[in-house]
């Protein structure tokens, strides 16, 4: 048995920002009035966010990046294949479906940020890019926000339906490990976790760097300060 740090800070710290963002973003929603205020701002806020996974994913540390769980659809196919079997694969990382879960979020959530940029309530509050297209535009972006929110809700549930899969299924404890950044290797784990021993952690200043280049696009993005 071996403790092998797979999920380092920014992600973990992402993820979970994420959570509650997606939470609140939900609440806000259905509260409506005023608090449509709220859902925009956090609407901005998951922008960056996104913007922050997409840039870790290729300059990240090992596990972060994209290039290390996003594998061939024939990998996909096995994988599923062997999904209940005890001697199924087990990986360091995201599984082979679990990464096609983590892009489908991370699509689905671009599209849901992208869309309220220009999105309207009819009411007082609408996205920063509402008034430079037509009603009818901003009204059919309005209805995409709406009808992906839901696509969104249907993800969520199928995420959740996976980390109960695997916690009791599978005796993974992912959500443990989310939180601590720490996996227990054993002999069914991929030999991913050499690869990553031998390699060099990246230096905390590459993810305070990317923080701040992200944040700066998303206040250019959100607040139109370039035209």
């Amino acid at each position: 048995m071996q403790v092998v740090r797979v999920w380092d800070l920014p992600v973990r710290l992402f993820h979970w920002l994420l959570v509650l963002s997606i939470l609140g973003s939900f609440i806000s929603a259905n509260l409506g009035g005023n608090w449509m205020e709220w859902h925009q701002k956090i609407g901005f806020f998951v922008l960056g966010l996104i913007l922050f996974r997409v840039a870790w994913g290729f300059a990240g540390n090992h596990y972060a990046r994209f290039s290390t769980f996003v594998r061939k659809p024939s990998v996909v196919i096995a994988y599923a294949k062997s999904l209940l079997k005890p001697e199924s694969k087990s990986f360091a990382s995201h599984n082979p479906m679990g990464a096609l879960s983590v892009v489908a979020l991370l699509a689905c959530l671009a599209l849901q940020a992208v869309t309220g940029l220009f999105s309207n309530d009819d009411i007082t509050v609408e996205g920063p890019y509402a008034s430079m297209v037509s009603k009818a535009v901003s009204d059919q972006m309005t209805s995409l926000h709406k009808l992906n929110s839901d696509l969104l809700m249907v993800l969520m549930v199928l995420h959740l339906a996976a980390i109960i899969f695997y916690t009791v299924y599978k005796k993974e404890k992912l959500i443990k490990a989310m939180i601590t950044g720490d996996k227990v290797k054993n002999s069914g784990i991929d030999g991913q976790f050499e690869v990553k021993m031998a390699e060099s952690p990246r230096p905390i200043w590459l993810s305070w760097f990317l923080i701040a280049v992200v944040s700066g696009m998303t206040y250019v993005i959100v607040t139109r300060a370039f035209w």
